[in-house]
């Protein structure tokens, strides 16, 4: 897996940088600024991009700005914002095709394991999105919805699918059969009305009605 890192703070790019490098993930690149995240992109085609919110030279919304663009002149490069704050308003534009790109906090990232993680799905074309970030992104509701029908077990695997485990990792989290996890998540699909779609990402669309639906 190949990345490039926009993050504009020298030594938490630097520490970045090692961490990933000891997990046998290739930086292409690690930069400052804005366009020079757009040029390393283009110069080395990543699996995907790690890209701060806030950049020089305005420190306000260049990161998420850069993100769009490359979003449009790359589709094929994953995007996963990392930073200490919520962009709502370019943000949600990502979050419209969510395929292929993260959202995470880095204060709410436990180890670089979890974090190598998220840039592997990303890299796949699946999903990587902090709940907080989404509901905020959203707006947080309680209006009654389908998600009421939900027994219990079945909001906690949907939970865990918002965090973007599978269903092995949720499996192991409460240690069960992937198959029940499985009978679960099917179980989640119907009262949702999701039915199977060949251009639907149904998992995808599950998470986003529970994060949309979910008090911040």
């Amino acid at each position: 897996m190949r990345v490039v890192i926009a993050e504009d703070s020298p030594l938490l790019r630097d520490g970045l940088v090692q961490l990933l490098q000891l997990r046998n993930v290739e930086v292409a690149a690690a930069v400052g600024d804005a366009q020079t995240l757009i040029a390393s992109v283009a110069e080395h085609g990543p699996d995907v991009a790690v890209v701060d919110i806030r950049l020089p030279p305005t420190q306000t919304d260049e990161g998420v700005r850069a993100a769009l663009r490359l979003r449009a002149e790359h589709p094929g490069t994953g995007i996963l914002l990392f930073s200490q704050y919520v962009e709502t308003v370019h943000a949600a534009r990502l979050l419209a095709d969510p395929a292929g790109f993260g959202y995470l906090l880095k204060e709410r990232v436990a180890d670089i394991g979890e974090f190598v993680g998220a840039l592997e799905r990303v890299a796949a074309g699946g999903t990587a999105l902090d709940p907080e970030v989404v509901a905020q992104l959203f707006g947080a509701s309680r209006r009654t919805s389908a998600l009421d029908t939900l027994t219990p077990r079945e909001r906690e695997v949907l939970s865990l699918m918002a965090e973007g485990r599978t269903n092995h990792a949720i499996a192991k989290a409460f240690t069960v059969s992937e198959r029940a996890v499985e009978k679960h998540v099917a179980n989640i699909f119907t009262k949702l009305d999701l039915p199977p779609s060949d251009t639907g990402n149904r998992r995808v669309l599950a998470v986003l009605r529970y994060l949309e639906k979910s008090p911040k």
